[in-house]
């Protein structure tokens, strides 16, 4: 189910959308008859998997190599 707020109202209604929100409901803002935005709850964060992507990042030879003088004087 969802709740319609026009974008005219919802800096006095913000604290009430949000609650709607909060509890699982959809909220729809319009300007006029025209839906702009929907605002609906985050989804919980899903675990982390390790090594779903293998070899997709690999450092450069030089990665623990010590930085130039230049770039610690601000010259490169």
């Amino acid at each position: 189910m969802s709740t319609t707020i026009e974008l005219r109202e919802l800096s006095t209604r913000l604290e009430e959308a949000l609650a709607l929100v909060r509890s699982g409901r959809e909220v729809i803002l319009t300007e006029g008859a025209t839906p702009r935005a929907r605002l609906v709850p985050c989804g919980e964060p899903g675990e982390r998997v390790p090594g779903l992507h293998p070899g997709a990042f690999q450092a450069a030879a030089d990665f623990d190599a010590p930085l130039p003088e230049d770039f610690w004087v601000g010259q490169g």
